[in-house]
């Protein structure tokens, strides 16, 4: 390659780095063994991720095996961001003449010579319209290289700031105050020897919220438990889980999800137990585990193996446990769950959720409340 062509590949890839990273917020993917390319992803965009291809490929072999290795890179960062599909494109800058290129599934190509070339490109311009207007710059030569490198670091300190702010431990007070309440509800009636008269005035029982509309039992049958043991385990999942929740989400947006997964855990609670009667916090725990999933599938590529190693395996292991061991109220866990997804839906999450997907998020969020509160209330008698 002489220096012409190595000077014009490196100032297309500085300008599309420039683009992808600080204008469409795609971050780099580090990828060993992996040279003469740069991977760089974004989970909201149409091509999740887009390869900037610079070393020569001068015939149908090299094109079909660098088509293999992309697919076996793909499938591995499916497998790691639990992704269905991840639409790529393969920015090729320096593909020979005989070379017969073609997209296969899911994987689009595009040969480019130099920025004109990207205007005539039907994926470029469907998907990143703005493109050409943005590699238009009043500057040149070393100008242009630390105009370009300056952005770029000043873009990746702002997203390491962002991200420090989101993942920087906070004191889980609120966490704190909610394992004060459920030892309380227990220590307190235990002591003056009346836990029995106060689990009958305040358990979950739907003939009394339906026919005597006690529906305060919705609430403090959560914090309400049937023994020590029962009350120490759910106290430590509520501090393991829920100091995480909070630290993530924010002291508000936590102790919304709480409220509202021990309404629809109780709700589905009454659906389908009858007249038996229900106490603990278990199903606001459950809707902290639907909280913590949907935070970290949002911040998957963040957490790595998390979600799939750690919080899916801790759901689905409580959840047949909750179905193999009697007298546990599996639709308690199933309605907190439920609840806690759809309300950490309607509320976001910091710097990924958008506000389309917040207002979607709420719609369901009331059609479900509303259907739980007629099923639960007015049509079972």
């Amino acid at each position: 390659m002489d220096e012409e062509t190595l000077d014009r590949k490196n100032l297309i890839t500085m300008k599309l780095l420039h683009y992808f990273i600080t204008e469409k917020n795609y971050n780099p993917i580090i990828l060993q063994g992996v040279e003469n390319e740069i991977w760089l992803e974004n989970l909201n965009e149409n091509y999740k991720i887009v390869r900037i291809v610079s070393n020569y490929i001068h015939n149908n072999e090299q094109f079909e095996f660098d088509l293999f290795k992309t697919k076996r890179i793909v499938k591995k960062i499916k497998a790691k961001t639990l992704s269905m599909h991840l639409n790529t494109l393969s920015i090729f800058m320096d593909l020979g003449d005989y070379v017969d290129m073609e997209s296969v599934k899911d994987i689009d190509c595009v040969k480019i010579y130099d920025e004109q070339d990207l205007g005539k490109s039907e994926e470029i311009k469907h998907n990143f319209p703005d493109m050409m207007k943005k590699l238009v710059y009043c500057e040149d030569g070393m100008q242009l290289f630390f105009k370009i490198t300056t952005d770029i670091n000043e873009h990746n300190k702002h997203d390491s700031e962002k991200m420090e702010e989101v993942f920087k431990p906070k004191k889980p007070i609120v966490t704190y105050l909610l394992i004060a309440l459920n030892v309380l509800f227990y220590i307190g009636p235990v002591l003056f020897g009346k836990y029995e008269q106060f689990l009958d005035l305040f358990c979950i029982h739907g003939p009394s919220i339906r026919i005597l509309g006690e529906y305060y039992r919705l609430f403090t049958g959560a914090f309400l438990h049937g023994g020590i043991f029962h009350l120490l385990f759910n106290c430590y999942a509520l501090f393991i889980i829920g100091s995480q929740l909070e630290s993530f989400l924010g002291k508000a947006k936590y102790f919304a999800i709480y409220l509202y997964s021990i309404l629809t855990a109780g709700l589905l609670s009454i659906i389908f137990s009858g007249n038996t009667a229900s106490v603990g916090a278990s199903g606001a725990i459950f809707g902290l585990m639907g909280g913590l999933l949907y935070f970290g599938y949002h911040y998957r590529v963040y957490l790595g193996n998390v979600v799939k190693s750690q919080i899916i395996p801790l759901i689905v292991l409580n959840l047949v446990f909750g179905f193999i061991m009697p007298g546990i109220d599996n639709a308690a866990h199933i309605g907190g769950l439920i609840g806690g997804i759809l309300m950490t839906m309607s509320l976001g999450v910091k710097y990924k959720s958008t506000k389309f997907e917040q207002t979607n998020a709420w719609i369901v969020t009331i059609l479900f409340t509303l259907f739980l509160l007629y099923m639960a209330l007015v049509y079972i008698h």
